[in-house]
């Protein structure tokens, strides 16, 4: 029997909150309801999507890599429906986009995506820059909007800001480390071990505030621009890294596995949102990309 709509938004809720509870709370049904659906979608695909652990579940490799066609095919889907309630006078114009290389690698391309295929008539100009020169942009009108970690506004009162996803703060190591088997991690004990700092405004900001406030200056092993070589870093074992959620794999381009832990204290969460000029309305456009990235995290 082939799997159903219904099933992919089960699976995909429950990757998304890594537990089948979270998912059920999520979608406002009962749990058994989510087991059900991913039983049924693993004998449909002839995989195991999750691992059962005592404390949840976790994701496979196989898991990992059919999110992606789940996510797409839940996605064509709310573009078809959204295709047909929007007015053909809306469909034509120009969107002018400014994104921070964070967002851009991780969010990005599956909402211009998607709004590519919704608005086909549409022109997109987008430039990468840091957040800084985007507000600078966005008040010179040079832009109409941006996508960027609006947690980290330097002139938050002069935005108009849509938050979109929140990204907690958490502590990536490889397979076996000893802090792993722990109940809880403080904050002074990850301060001991060598770190991979990601160089990128945004993240290498919040990880310096979060290490000045124990009074120590941790010992950074490596210090990259580099998602991927972050993640090949820590899997490897050369050093831990905390970084938010929202650029979480777990695994490396090796294959090697990288876990992630929680960390005792107060860790700083991202936001990540679209900015506008205050008092500058949106145009029809402009105001649909909003929504449609809302939908897309």
């Amino acid at each position: 029997m082939a799997f159903t709509l219904r099933q992919l938004q089960f699976f995909v809720a429950a990757a998304e909150h890594g537990s089948v509870s979270g998912a059920a709370k999520a979608l406002a049904i009962s749990q058994s309801s989510v087991t059900e659906a991913i039983k049924a979608l693993e004998a449909d695909l002839g995989i195991v999507l999750f691992e059962r652990r005592a404390r949840g579940i976790a994701i496979t490799n196989a898991g990992h890599q059919f999110l992606r066609h789940a996510r797409k095919i839940r996605d064509d889907v709310s573009d078809a429906r959204r295709a047909f309630q929007i007015e053909t006078s809306e469909r034509s114009g120009e969107l002018r986009l400014g994104v921070t290389s964070l967002v851009a690698g991780y969010g990005l391309a599956e909402t211009l995506s998607r709004f590519r295929r919704t608005f086909p008539s549409v022109r997109i100009s987008a430039i990468e820059d840091s957040g800084e020169y985007l507000e600078h942009l966005l008040i010179g009108g040079e832009i109409d909007v941006a996508f960027l970690l609006v947690s980290n506004l330097h002139n938050r009162s002069a935005f108009q800001v849509e938050s979109i996803a929140a990204s907690a703060m958490r502590l990536w190591l490889p397979l076996g480390h000893p802090l792993a088997a722990k109940e809880a991690i403080e904050l002074d004990e990850v301060a001991r071990e060598p770190l991979i700092m990601l160089s990128l405004e945004e993240i290498e900001e919040s990880t310096n505030r979060l290490m000045a406030s124990l009074g120590t200056r941790p010992e950074v092993a490596f210090r990259t621009r580099s998602v991927e070589a972050v993640r090949s870093l820590v899997a490897t074992g050369v050093g831990l890294a905390i970084l938010p959620d929202l650029i979480y794999r777990p695994w490396s381009l090796e294959g090697d596995r990288i876990e992630i832990r929680d960390v005792s204290g107060d860790l700083p969460t991202v936001q990540v949102g679209m900015a506008w000029r205050r008092g500058a309305p949106l145009s029809p456009i402009t105001r649909d990309f909003v929504r449609l990235a809302q939908t897309s995290f």
